[in-house]
């Protein structure tokens, strides 16, 4: 009688991992990401005086639409990300159902809006909210990354020497 115990638990468990990838594969993996530079020459723009900025801290703020039979849902969120050491803030947001990268991409705004430097020298902000994004879908399925648009800080007082009048 013992042996058909973990018969059954088996066979139970060959029926129900099926079932668990494929939902799985109907939910979007999706990843928000951006860069922050600081802006030596103040001009809004990235230059070869320009370098992207370690540990700025941002607040990122999504909503995205489930498309749910019968139902209109939606999911908001607000997080605060930091830049590693290239300048990235990344935030990758775990799979939700009823939300699929195609239509994820249509239905759905991401702000980012910086918080504050940890540099002493380049801390007042330049750029300092973005709406403007960039989706793109991976060849893997249901992989969808949001790349936003750079922001910046700026040193309080311009360097006239690197970056003339």
């Amino acid at each position: 009688m013992k042996p058909i115990i973990p018969f059954l638990f088996f066979s139970l468990l060959i029926k129900i991992l099926p079932l668990q990838t494929e939902s799985a594969k109907n939910t979007a993996q999706i990843t928000v990401m951006g860069l922050v530079y600081c802006d030596i020459c103040s001009n809004n723009s990235f230059s070869r005086h320009s370098y992207f900025l370690p540990g700025a801290e941002v607040q990122i703020d999504c909503n995205f639409r489930a498309f749910v039979p019968k139902t209109r849902e939606q999911i908001s969120f607000s997080v605060n990300r930091t830049t590693d050491k290239h300048g990235v803030y990344m935030l990758d947001i775990p799979s939700v159902d009823g939300i699929e990268c195609a239509e994820a991409a249509i239905a759905s705004t991401c702000r980012v809006s910086l918080v504050g430097s940890s540099s002493a020298s380049c801390n007042i902000p330049g750029y300092s909210s973005t709406t403007d994004e960039i989706a793109i879908k991976s060849r893997h399925p249901n992989l969808c990354i949001y790349s936003l648009s750079a922001l910046n800080f700026r040193p309080s007082k311009r360097d006239i020497t690197l970056c003339g009048k």
